[in-house]
């Protein structure tokens, strides 16, 4: 199975991983923070900010790939801070009111200064 790299000047880039890989019905999305494409900074200071951002990045990339949110069948959250779990839902439910995909969430890793989530995703196009 051939496997489709994908890109869009609509969401943050990296020269260490493609922003997503599409193999067969399969739209496999990096981890996305909440950096504005358009300046390459992360948005302001709050989770909720910064899960909209990386969702909103999320969302670009889906659609660079020919999916939506409506596609996608697996979240993957990273938090810095596992005290921000109902400030992410609170966003996170806005953007999937209804039939959610799975999802983990985990402590993200690394202490990456201002940075408080990371989101990836997994959409079947079929």
């Amino acid at each position: 199975m051939a496997r489709q790299i994908i890109t869009t000047a609509n969401a943050p880039t990296s020269p260490l991983y493609s922003q997503a890989v599409k193999a067969g019905p399969h739209v496999h999305v990096s981890g996305t923070a909440g950096i504005d494409p358009s300046t390459g900074s992360l948005v302001e200071s709050t989770i909720q900010a910064q899960t909209r951002q990386a969702l909103t990045n999320c969302e670009a990339i889906l659609h660079a790939a020919g999916a939506t949110l409506d596609d996608v069948i697996e979240v993957g959250v990273l938090l810095a801070n596992p005290t921000d779990f109902t400030g992410l839902n609170e966003e996170y439910a806005r953007w999937f009111p209804s039939e959610p995909p799975t999802r983990y969430v985990a402590k993200l890793g690394p202490d990456l200064p201002g940075l408080l989530v990371s989101i990836r995703m997994t959409a079947f196009i079929g």
